[in-house]
């Protein structure tokens, strides 16, 4: 094994990911200026503990960056305090778990199939914390909580907390309705924004902090612009819980280089995010709405489908999820399977649904007409009307107009990188 064996294989990808559709909800892309970032030197150096009160010295210039951070944070999500510590959505939650429970304590939480993310439930981060958990009510059809049956159950039970946010999220979830049954019960609310932080950032759906969730977490790389890692928000009075969670508790140090990216994706995030979050739902109805006029059972359908970047379809005629999935795969159309409300967690091998995310290719410049072929394209594998390679050189072709990243100060190629050899 040589260094150019690795580069080979990573340039394997880059051009598989060039001429696919990229359609994995927690996936996007930054811009170059983001990735220049990464190769800095930041990336090799240490600063543990908080701005002004490092355990190394020679982080004079580390500590401006992540005050800019704090203080871009605290502007875009309207928050009282920030944390930019976390390297990622799972560790942001395990630290918000710290702060606001002891071991013991019951939580309430939405399940994996209803859409709850596996860090929220007792085989992950909450398990692993000594939470009891357990999940709200759901009305499967409206694909959300059920607010009175939630109610009901809290006052029985009594969690210590409250988590709102989804892997699976379609529609505004009832921040404002859990606050009141939070606030007669004497329990927090946190919500796990991972999946719609862009969104709330570009003022397209609903901000949890100012609706009355105490803590926002959120993964900084599916609908917002930056790389992989994430931030804590929260109101000012437990600001010392959470940092304190976040560092000795669960971060010692936090990938400098992409903090220094984040900063970058923020500003991007201020200038163009209004735009891009607009656009990212209007693709998110439109493309729902073309599957359901080609026959597809799409989830949210009396709702409008989908309020976020989102859209999710039984595909059990067609043979499960992981069939379809892989199905999609070979034409270069990538997706995943998913759990929907009505599968039991043993079926995750191959469950009812698929779940769609388009703010990938919004940010490539997609929009409406893009949507109504892309459906097209996807039906036709599924339903396999022509061969796997024909509907693949389609595929092709139809990426060959989109691969410039949009919503930046300067566009570039989406999948051009340094040379690497």
């Amino acid at each position: 094994m040589n260094p150019s064996e690795v580069f080979e294989i990573i340039e394997k990808h880059t051009k598989m990911m060039d001429e696919s559709i990229p359609l994995i909800a927690s996936e996007n892309l930054t811009s170059l200026a983001v990735r220049r970032c990464y190769v800095s030197d930041l990336g090799h150096r240490y600063a543990e503990g908080k701005v002004g009160e490092r355990f190394y010295e020679g982080c004079k210039y580390v500590d401006e960056i992540e005050e800019l951070a704090v203080e871009l944070t605290k502007k875009i999500f309207e928050a009282e305090h920030a944390n930019v510590q976390p390297i990622s959505g799972v560790v942001a939650n395990i630290a918000a778990f710290f702060a606001l429970t002891d071991v013991g304590d019951t939580i309430m939480s939405i399940s994996v199939p209803c859409g709850g993310h596996i860090s929220h439930d007792t085989v992950s981060a909450a398990g692993l914390r000594g939470l009891k958990v357990v999940h709200y009510p759901f009305d499967n059809e409206a694909v959300n909580i059920d607010v009175d049956e939630t109610a009901r159950l809290a006052r029985e039970i009594r969690p210590k907390l409250f988590v709102l946010g989804s892997s699976l999220i379609l529609f505004r979830q009832p921040v404002e309705e859990i606050r009141e049954i939070a606030n007669e019960i004497g329990a927090h609310v946190m919500y796990d924004a991972s999946h719609v932080l862009g969104l709330i950032a570009g003022r397209a759906f609903q901000n949890p902090l100012k609706e009355g969730a105490e803590v926002m977490t959120g993964s900084t790389h599916k609908t917002f612009f930056g790389p992989q890692r994430a931030i804590i928000a929260c109101r000012k009075e437990l600001s010392e819980r959470v940092d304190r969670a976040v560092f000795p508790g669960v971060v010692s140090n936090h990938h400098l280089n992409t903090l220094a990216g984040y900063v970058i994706a923020a500003t991007e995030m201020i200038e163009f995010g209004r735009e891009y979050a607009k656009q990212v739902v209007r693709n998110a109805k439109r493309l729902a709405e073309e599957l359901y006029n080609l026959g597809y059972k799409v989830l949210g359908e009396k709702a409008g489908f989908t309020e976020t970047h989102q859209v999710a379809v039984d595909v059990r005629e067609h043979g499960g999820g992981e069939e379809v999935a892989k199905k999609l795969e070979k034409v270069g159309i990538i997706l995943n399977k998913n759990l929907l409300p009505w599968d039991p967690i043993d079926k995750s091998a191959n469950p009812s649904g698929i779940r769609i995310g388009v703010q990938e290719i919004t940010r490539l410049g997609m929009k409406e007409d893009e949507m109504k072929r892309l459906a097209e394209l996807i039906d036709m594998a599924v339903r396999e009307k022509k061969s796997f390679e024909a509907i693949r050189e389609e595929v092709k072709e139809f990426r060959k107009d989109f691969r410039v990243i949009k919503y930046s100060f300067k566009e570039s190629e989406a999948y051009r990188f340094p040379e690497l050899k």
